[in-house]
């Protein structure tokens, strides 16, 4: 089953807010990468605004966790996010 996890609000001036948090946040998304939990994963827009991250998990725990322990959401620069299971139609071969 996959599950995204959508940071839809950001604070004001984001991109430069993130830096000393990055490195962190980049670690522990390698790490579920490295599980096999995370798929892709990437700021949305050309000015970001938001990101998107694909999990591959049996339910929402790993994203869930994964919220719980990133930096960006722990030190408010994720004003709204959520996430929902996405039902793979086309692609995502197991």
């Amino acid at each position: 089953m996959y599950f995204v996890l959508r940071y839809d609000a950001v604070v004001d001036d984001y991109v430069n807010r993130r830096a000393p948090f990055r490195a962190e946040h980049l670690r522990l998304l390698r790490e579920a990468h490295q599980r096999g939990e995370v798929l892709m994963a990437g700021a949305v827009g050309e000015n970001p605004d938001g990101a998107i991250i694909i999990f591959r998990a049996e339910t929402a725990a790993p994203a869930e966790r994964f919220v719980a322990q990133d930096p960006y959401v722990t030190n408010g620069l994720i004003l709204s996010w959520r996430i929902q299971p996405w039902n793979v139609v086309i692609g995502g071969h197991e």
